[in-house]
């Protein structure tokens, strides 16, 4: 645990700082697009949900960059995003390179004039056997990609987010993995650790005006479940809400974070789960997938 001087510094930080920033906006502003002019950077933004964050922001007046590892698809994904007269960049990224980071975020920096909002979705599991069979190099691979992406991200975003007056914040996506036993430990945990770096970031860069916040999806119909048989769907049986989810659904729900209609929320974690987290299992009369 930090010190007793960590409150004490925050406090004396607060006490001058503009507090406007945090409040949510007239409705009159909000018709006009809850991210006009905002520039925003998307990891793994060419795919499922990343590409789905970068339609729904775009469509409510962002400035795109679509970071991504394929850089042909982040190419498609930037060309077909509306309005087509916007400012709308893709540039390669491989999270797991420090210097990758570095080059992108410049990039980024050069096509838009700063950053706004970062939405780390960049991430993946791996096929590997029982916990006692999975040799340390998945798990450094795993922690590579889904924790120590999102803290280099994040590094290479804080300087330029403490220059927006376009009310920042980070959007970090994690898993339901992260807050119940379903397996894949080495994913799991990282995707846990994305929890206790957002609350974290979220006090430190509060007297910025820089909110922190991630959400956890369940099962979302992505290109990770095609070729298996009966796809995301076999799954269907764990919900309450009766369907798996769709790439949109994450995409709403971060949207909402990285707005200021969520102005005065940091720090959490938001399950996307369909209900999965209540415990309860439906019975469809068709029977389970």
């Amino acid at each position: 645990m930090a010190g007793p001087s960590l409150t004490a510094q925050i406090w004396i930080d607060l006490r001058t700082f503009d507090s406007s920033r945090w409040q949510a906006p007239a409705m009159g502003q909000r018709e006009l697009g809850r991210f006009a002019g905002a520039a925003v950077i998307i990891t793994g933004g060419a795919h499922g949900i990343g590409r789905a964050c970068a339609a729904r922001l775009a469509e409510e007046g962002a400035h795109i960059v679509v970071a991504d590892l394929d850089q042909t698809a982040a190419q498609q994904v930037a060309s077909g995003l509306a309005p087509k007269d916007r400012s709308h960049v893709p540039v390669w990224l491989d999270v797991t390179d420090a210097s990758s980071v570095e080059r992108a975020f410049a990039e980024a920096i050069s096509g838009l004039g700063g950053i706004d909002v970062l939405i780390n979705v960049a991430g993946g599991d791996t096929n590997h056997g029982t916990f006692e069979e999975t040799a340390d190099e998945v798990w450094v691979s795993m922690i590579e990609l889904n924790l120590l992406g999102v803290v280099r991200c994040c590094r290479a975003a804080i300087p330029y987010l403490r220059r927006s007056d376009k009310n920042p914040a980070i959007v970090n996506v994690s898993s339901v993995n992260a807050l119940a036993a379903l397996g894949s430990e080495p994913y799991s945990s990282a995707k846990a650790g994305i929890g206790a770096l957002t609350i974290n970031l979220a006090a430190s860069l509060a007297a910025d005006g820089i909110r922190v916040n991630t959400v956890a999806p369940a099962t979302i119909r992505t290109r990770n479940w095609e070729g298996q048989q009966g796809g995301a769907d076999r799954f269907r049986h764990l919900y309450p809400l009766g369907r798996v989810g769709e790439p949109e659904d994450v995409a709403a729900a971060v949207a909402f974070l990285a707005s200021t209609d969520a102005a005065w929320i940091t720090g959490h974690t938001l399950p996307v789960d369909g209900g999965l987290l209540t415990g309860a299992r439906p019975e469809f009369q068709d029977g389970p997938l």
